[in-house]
């Protein structure tokens, strides 16, 4: 059974007076435990995509059914809520929260979908931050630590909740080379072992050497795919 599944999939918006169709009937299916990456240039309707799929969007028509939910009948407190418990996060500026410590930004998801007790929470935290090899920075502000250390961080608060879905939007874009292939490798170890699957916006061709599934976007259209596990192109 598909994880995602789009069909005629839109998006129109005005900008001032001028109508912009960022996504002009999207047709794909995603199954689970994957590992995939939507390319294209800026503006050709990536990250518009990633926020329809997030709920943090509606569309203008067609359907998206998300882990077996048609989101667009959403209401906001109902997307917000299968948002909190299905899927995850990761963006191109981390995001953290400066006032918290590392710990305490990867538990945050938690507090917010009131999903588990204290004790279980705590467990949750040390496991991703032992995951991610971040475990000895766990009292320190984001302020102290790395790029590289705080996109892993970011990580384990879009796993915590033990989401389907992770949606990363240019995850290594503040990156250097080498930290960026760092987390990408982190991030396909730990699909691996918790059958997430992975959905991104990216430009970055060392995250699209590593995809599974390689969506092409052009003016909000499927240009290409490539399908690697089967070499279907």
């Amino acid at each position: 059974m598909s994880l995602i599944v789009s069909e005629d999939l839109t998006k129109t918006y005005w900008a001032g007076e001028v109508e912009v169709k960022a996504l002009k009937g999207l047709n794909f299916e995603i199954e689970p435990s994957t590992f995939v990456s939507f390319v294209g240039p800026s503006g050709s309707g990536k990250t518009t995509l990633l926020n329809l799929v997030g709920c943090l969007d509606k569309p203008t028509s067609g359907r998206l059914n998300v882990a077996g939910r048609d989101v667009a009948s959403l209401g906001r407190a109902e997307g917000a809520t299968f948002r909190g418990k299905n899927i995850g996060f990761v963006f191109q500026d981390f995001n953290l929260i400066p006032v918290l410590t590392v710990a305490e930004n990867v538990e945050y998801p938690l507090l917010m979908v009131e999903c588990c007790a204290a004790g279980e929470r705590r467990e949750r935290v040390e496991s991703l931050l032992d995951a991610v090899g971040m475990a000895d920075q766990r009292k320190k502000f984001p302020g102290q630590i790395s790029g590289g250390q705080k996109q892993r961080v970011a990580v384990a608060r879009a796993l915590v909740g033990d989401p389907k879905l992770v949606l990363a939007d240019e995850p290594t874009a503040n990156l250097d080379h080498d930290t960026a292939f760092m987390v990408i490798n982190l991030m396909k170890s730990l699909k691996e072992k918790r059958k997430t699957t992975f959905l991104f916006s990216t430009h970055d061709p060392k995250i699209v050497s590593e995809a599974e599934i390689v969506y092409t976007l052009e003016d909000g259209l499927i240009t290409g795919l490539e399908d690697r596990r089967t070499g279907h192109v």
